[in-house]
């Protein structure tokens, strides 16, 4: 292989390096931060529950070193959750120079959708979904049942409701997707919406606790923001349309490949930032 094929490889390489130090940077100074504050944090995370259980209970460590490494725990998760905008923002940069000009127009929105309809399904998680739930499953206990949490097991139940209600939350972002590739269009997507009905219950079934309420609560979001994405997908259609006859710029044809010289003097310029 000559070193015009190898060269062009090892500087994405490094770029890619780059940015995932850049990532573990920033989440390492986010989580150090909020260190300090991780039992205060657990607290506002056990808060729904707590304003539901029963009086003189509490949550429990069954393990010894629980009442540590959960706190821990939550806060590594939570500078991570904190992070996703510039984790994306990193992706993006080392994505967008190998698109079309009308596709970097077009993903970028979607982007920073997918973001905010992350965090708003989280949001929807703890703000609506845990009162219910933590109702539901307090008031349903037996007569002479202490109705003690472990915190391990508490943390392990949330973090899994801020995921499914965070990926279902990003069914707009996925409709339109399908739709912007061809692989479904408009009018098909609404000939299938009894099946999508039902196919978002089958979800909620899977992604949530066994519990009609916390089924409920996922699955009408699910088929409200499918039927959001329908919509909005014939916006992005006619962008896509408008910008593919104005732009025919391509990257491959706006690419200027590097000069050994340029390449070295790069290679040089990122192994000085490397040792400062």
């Amino acid at each position: 292989m000559s070193d015009e094929t190898e060269q062009p490889l090892i500087y994405h390489l490094i770029e890619l390096r780059d940015r995932l130090l850049r990532v573990v940077l920033v989440v390492g100074v986010v989580f150090i931060a909020l260190l300090p504050f991780s039992n205060t944090l657990f607290s506002l995370l056990s808060g729904p529950l707590m304003a539901h259980m029963p009086d003189n209970s509490s949550m429990i460590a069954i393990e010894v070193a629980s009442p540590f490494l959960i706190p821990f725990k939550l806060t590594l998760f939570l500078a991570l959750f904190i992070s996703i905008p510039y984790v994306l923002y990193q992706l993006w940069s080392f994505v967008a120079p190998g698109l079309y000009k009308h596709e970097r127009r077009l993903a970028f929105p979607l982007l920073v959708s997918s973001t905010a309809l992350f965090y708003a399904g989280a949001a929807f998680a703890y703000f609506v979904v845990f009162p219910l739930v933590f109702a539901f499953f307090t008031g349903t206990a037996p007569e002479g049942v202490a109705v003690m949490t472990d915190i391990s097991r508490y943390l392990d139940f949330v973090l899994t409701l801020f995921f499914a209600f965070g990926a279902a939350f990003e069914v707009p972002v996925l409709t339109v997707l399908l739709v912007w590739t061809g692989m479904a269009t408009q009018e098909g997507l609404r000939a299938k919406r009894p099946y999508i009905i039902v196919a978002a219950f089958v979800i909620g079934m899977l992604l949530t606790p066994p519990d009609v309420i916390s089924q409920t609560l996922l699955a009408v979001p699910v088929w409200l923001l499918f039927e959001m994405g329908v919509y909005f997908s014939g916006w992005f259609i006619k962008q896509r349309d408008d910008l593919s006859d104005n732009s025919a710029e391509s990257p491959a044809a706006s690419y200027k490949p590097m000069s050994d010289a340029e390449m070295d003097a790069e290679l040089d310029r990122i192994e000085k930032e490397d040792k400062t």
